[in-house]
């Protein structure tokens, strides 16, 4: 059964909050202290990106907001539910009814056209509408290459289709890792405009990048260094997507 949290923006759609959240990996002299007392609040409808070196623990801290790993200790709310302490298999549905994720790398199947990639993840989670697919990939500005394989698209277009389908289950939160890492500017920028766009509809969208130019898009910009947050800004005037040069 869910615990929904009763308090501020966290129950509605798209809010965190992270309370004191710990991960190591390994034990001993191997320990890797991956997130140490984190805190972070993210309200439905915010931008946020987060910055830091490799190693810094961004893609942990990502992994436990959206259920694909469980923290150490400390209080976890996402989308108005509790995860702290949840097993894999609640976790698993939490991830299902809640989150979408784009990855740098896409992760499309091969053997599936553009629409059915989209399609799969309706079928395989049961939300969403497969009616709405169509849509969202013109959305994306792929209405002309939904029947194209991965291997007919470029790695802009194969992201845009990673970007539907992750909306396709109509998802309270958006998280994104290294979304533009493997993209051109004119690709990347089309991809950014996408994720701020999502954000300016009402979803909380987290967004982790190494590229401080397209963390100008973010409400907000998180810094990391060493598992902790050392930095919080509120960037007042975000650029809009559509201008950036990098």
């Amino acid at each position: 059964m869910d615990r929904t949290d009763t308090s501020g923006d966290a129950r509605r759609r798209g809010g965190i909050t992270l309370r004191a959240v710990n991960k190591t990996y390994g034990t001993g002299e191997a320990a890797v202290h991956a997130l140490t007392d984190v805190d972070l609040h993210v309200r439905p409808g915010e931008l946020v990106a987060v910055l830091g070196a490799s190693g810094s623990g961004k893609t942990t801290l990502l992994n436990i907001i959206g259920g694909i790993e469980a923290a150490d200790s400390g209080s976890i709310v996402v989308a108005g539910q509790d995860i702290s302490g949840r097993n894999p298999a609640t976790l698993g549905e939490f991830r299902r009814d809640h989150v979408g994720f784009v990855f740098q790398f896409f992760n499309l199947i091969p053997t599936l056209t553009a629409r059915e990639n989209v399609e799969v993840i309706v079928e395989l989670t049961g939300r969403g509408d497969r009616r709405r697919v169509r849509t969202l990939l013109a959305a994306v500005g792929l209405a002309d290459r939904a029947d194209h394989f991965p291997s007919q698209l470029s790695g802009g277009q194969q992201q845009r289709v990673s970007i539907a389908r992750a909306l396709a289950t109509d998802p309270d939160l958006l998280l994104a890792d290294e979304p533009t890492g493997a993209l051109d500017v004119a690709t990347g920028r089309g991809v950014l405009e996408l994720l701020q766009q999502t954000s300016r509809a009402g979803r909380g969208v987290v967004m982790v990048t190494h590229n401080e130019v397209a963390a100008g898009i973010a409400d907000r910009v998180i810094h990391m260094r060493d598992g902790r947050v050392v930095a919080d800004e509120v960037n007042a005037n975000p650029v809009a997507a559509a201008t950036i040069r990098w």
